[in-house]
């Protein structure tokens, strides 16, 4: 084994053995803002240049500001994500409060994004001699502002003209609800089933919601007896049965709802995980892959609300099947389902995905990427159990990466 594919063994291993959050579980309420939807791909913030550290005070922006709200005057929905994007990338988010209103500080780190593209501007802007931080005019000229939330689409506000110095009122932000795609909802409540087995099934999810898992226990298997075909009923049963670590039981029922209805995904995804966590690597892949196969971000042309996919975490199973891919020696595979959950975890739910991609990256022989990935791990998770062995991986990497970038300079003489 070669040096550096020995030094990500026991970081491999400790990966496989965090499992992350599973299906259905409903983001917090807004917080402050998100970790980005994709990692920092350089290690390091280049520094400004010498026009931008005498950039003049009343032409830096400190503070842009403004609001989300919905076209129909509805309550706006409880994870609205506002990004700043330039030249079409995404380099800040903040998330809006439960009424609408945001504060985004230009200038600051915090939910910021590392330039990634070696260009001479900076995304953070410059501090001034007396501390001050901001962005000038002239690169918000190519920047905009959008909104991100499930089910929306939102209007884009360009920022070609802002104003100077100061805190900048930019408007209203409106996002529309977007339609649902006809033939795309994927099993929704079994409306069709008998009196009896709604009442049942109601019953049970209002007594899951309030913790009386005794009770959801009961209301669910009376809902499956009096309506077998319902494939919601089966996995509320399954999810039932597995916090009541039944777990043989909670497979067969979550099998169960998959042979009812091959298009409703998350008892494919609940046994993904169950899957993960017993290291079946093929089982994973093939559980995963199906669930991508129907993800419709996948297909170019959907654009609309899929109702039954707000409960589904796509980064979970981009997560799960990165990981079986890897364990399968399957790495390109692994790096391009890898990279697609580090940008669809907006709340990080899935910090161990940049332990992955480090170790993708540094069979590739790519340290560079692979350091950023740990430093980004460890901004994340500075205090998880393997965090010192991170360090340590860290600091190997980076020895690793100095003797390339010496081996490739010219000879001096």
């Amino acid at each position: 084994m070669s040096h550096r594919m020995g030094i990500f063994v026991v970081l491999a291993i400790a990966m496989a053995l965090q499992v992350p959050v599973t299906v259905a579980q409903k983001p917090p309420a807004p917080a402050p803002p998100s970790s980005p939807s994709a990692p920092p791909s350089r290690p390091a913030t280049p520094l400004p240049s010498s026009s931008e550290r005498s950039q003049p005070r009343e032409d830096l922006v400190m503070f842009l500001q403004g609001r989300v709200a919905t076209n129909d005057g509805a309550p706006v929905p409880n994870d609205v994500l506002v990004e700043r994007v330039c030249n079409n990338r995404v380099r800040q988010e903040v998330y809006a409060s439960p009424h609408g209103d945001f504060s985004m500080q230009l200038g600051s780190r915090a939910g910021s994004f590392p330039e990634a593209s070696g260009e001479p501007t900076s995304p953070y802007g410059v501090a001034s001699k007396d501390g001050v931080m901001g962005i000038s005019r002239r690169e918000l000229m190519n920047c905009e502002l959008r909104a991100s939330a499930s089910g929306f689409h939102s209007v884009v506000i360009g920022l070609v003209d802002v104003g100077s110095f100061g805190s900048i009122d930019v408007g209203v932000i409106v996002v529309r609800r977007s339609t649902k795609i006809k033939g795309m909802t994927l099993s929704a409540i079994p409306y069709k089933a008998p009196k009896e087995a709604r009442r049942a099934y109601e019953k049970g999810l209002q007594a899951e919601r309030k913790g009386k898992l005794a009770d959801a226990h009961k209301y669910f298997e009376t809902a499956v007896e009096i309506y077998p075909s319902s494939a919601s009923a089966w996995f509320q049963l399954g999810t039932v049965l597995q916090k009541e670590n039944h777990k043989e039981a909670a497979r067969k029922a979550y099998t169960q709802a998959t042979t009812i209805d091959t298009r409703f995904l998350p008892p494919y995804l609940s046994l993904a995980s169950m899957a993960y966590q017993t290291g079946n690597w093929t089982e994973v892949l093939d559980l995963t892959g199906h669930i991508l196969d129907l993800d419709p971000l996948n297909h170019a042309a959907v654009t609309s609300y899929i109702v039954d996919l707000d409960p589904l975490n796509y980064a979970d199973a981009y997560f799960y099947n990165a990981v079986a891919n890897y364990k399968l020696d399957k790495i390109e595979d692994a790096e391009k389902s890898g990279l697609k959950a580090e940008h669809l975890d907006l709340r990080t739910h899935f910090p161990h995905v940049h332990l992955l991609l480090a170790e993708v990256f540094a069979r590739k022989n790519n340290y560079a990427l692979a350091i950023a990935e740990i430093q980004t791990y460890l901004a994340l998770a500075p205090h998880a159990k393997d965090a010192d062995q991170a360090r340590e991986q860290l600091a190997e990497l980076e020895k690793l990466n100095g003797s390339v970038s010496t081996s490739e300079k010219p000879d001096q003489r």
